[in-house]
């Protein structure tokens, strides 16, 4: 009779090592993890407010390729307001058309301008229901205002951009020396100084009391008078000024403090917080006669 030994080792099971992370190393891959997620959240926020600004400065070309439409068309630049004696004052009264009511055609946007009656009135009932219609390229990204608003017992639709009616601050009137004012039809041989040297639109932030882009007011037209961004880090609307009479300057939500506009010859520019206050009253003049101050630097 034949009998098997088998040794002790032999009885026991083999114990298996399974790969696998220690407590210090799992805690040092996360700290890891966290700190490129915190190298990478800067560059990810720069590369959104980038592509706004892109998107901002494509929404400026698209009204300047409009104003120049309807100047090649019209043989002028439309009217920045009319219907009004001036001068004029930031109150839902009166007629007070806008530019970009008269450009409506040339934004396809034929519908709204078939159902504005310009007889009656930017305020107007019968004029309600375009005057809530929000169009979606007059706003900024950048902007935290609302499109449609509900201000002065109306709902109105909101735009981020602005005509620049005068280079310093005044009340929007016939005697303006910009290009979009009360009653103007500039055409580009009354622009002297040349369409390159000279603003057309640009940003404006937005506030309480908007009239919204159907009234010839501030709420539509602007000055060179000062940029106004909004302070670093605060997402605010703009404040509602006093004084009806009060048009105010240009300004923008873009970081940076950067305010896109467009020039008259269609150019798209980037005017930084801080340019200098005579730059800006020569871009705001359609023909002041002057060499350019920055030109000049």
């Amino acid at each position: 009779m034949s009998h098997a030994f088998f040794s002790h080792s032999a009885a026991q099971p083999r114990s298996i090592r399974r790969p696998g992370f220690t407590l210090v190393e799992l805690l040092v891959v996360i700290a890891i993890i966290g700190t490129l997620i915190g190298l990478l959240l800067p560059a990810v926020q720069s590369a959104r407010e980038a592509a706004r600004r892109c998107a901002c400065s494509n929404n400026t070309v698209q009204l300047g390729l409009a104003l120049h439409n309807y100047e090649f068309a019209h043989e002028a630049f439309p009217a920045g307001v009319s219907g009004d004696p001036g001068p004029i004052r930031s109150l839902p009264e009166g007629h007070h058309v806008g530019w970009i009511v008269r450009l409506l055609p040339f934004i396809e946007q034929q519908a709204l301008a078939s159902h504005f009656v310009v007889e009656d009135g930017a305020y107007a009932a019968s004029n309600a229901e375009v005057r809530a219609a929000a169009i979606h390229f007059l706003i900024c990204p950048s902007s935290p205002i609302e499109r449609v608003q509900n201000e002065n017992g109306m709902r109105v639709a909101v735009t981020s951009y602005a005509g620049c009616h005068h280079a310093v601050e005044a009340p929007i009137d016939t005697t303006n020396n910009g290009i979009l004012f009360l009653d103007s039809q500039i055409r580009f041989s009354d622009i002297t100084d040349g369409s390159t040297n000279t603003l057309l639109i640009g940003e404006r932030r937005g506030g309480e009391g908007d009239l919204g882009w159907v009234s010839g007011t501030r709420a539509t037209l602007r000055n060179t008078s000062i940029l106004a961004p909004a302070e670093r880090g605060t997402r605010r609307s703009e404040p509602t000024p006093e004084d009806p009479l009060f048009v105010g300057g240009f300004g923008s939500d873009h970081a940076g403090h950067l305010v896109v506009v467009g020039m008259a010859d269609g150019a798209v520019r980037m005017l930084a917080a801080d340019t200098d206050a005579e730059v800006l009253r020569q871009l705001g003049d359609r023909a002041d006669g002057e060499l350019p101050a920055e030109s000049q630097e």
